[in-house]
């Protein structure tokens, strides 16, 4: 078995991507479909920690943020063959590890994503609010 690797560095093609999304359950929730769109994501993140077994994208913690005060974890994403094994902690390890030490993490779960995050210390805030753009998937 192939050791797994986690990076912040290593680029990751549209492709890549939506396979990611397909394999993690995601797909429904993003723009797949949208080739433009997924470009975009991945353009304007400004972090994108990976995990990889040899060269196949594995899980992906897409992340917009200004690496001081805040950053919005606004995909984590793990092929589910690899979930229940350390891969979305490692990738939230690995964002954390690229941001400054006091900056906030701050997500909205996915509906079947509600129970894991408490039990990797993340806290659950009392107010969130969204204002959804024309077209959008997000629930």
């Amino acid at each position: 078995m192939t050791r797994m690797v986690y990076s912040t560095e290593r680029a990751v093609t549209v492709d890549q991507y939506i396979g990611l999304l397909q394999a993690s359950g995601l797909a429904s929730r993003r723009p797949v479909q949208d080739r433009q769109a997924v470009a975009d994501m991945l353009r304007h993140a400004q972090l994108l920690a990976t995990a990889w077994e040899g060269e196949r994208l594995v899980g992906a913690a897409r992340t917009l943020t200004d690496f001081s005060y805040v950053a919005y974890l606004a995909d984590l994403a793990v092929d589910e063959a690899w979930q229940r094994r350390g891969v979305g902690r490692g990738l939230i390890e690995a964002t954390r590890s690229a941001l400054g030490p006091k900056a906030w993490l701050v997500l909205l779960a996915a509906p079947a994503a509600q129970e894991y995050y408490p039990r990797i210390g993340f806290e659950r805030h009392p107010s969130a609010w969204t204002l959804r753009g024309e077209d959008s998937l997000a629930p």
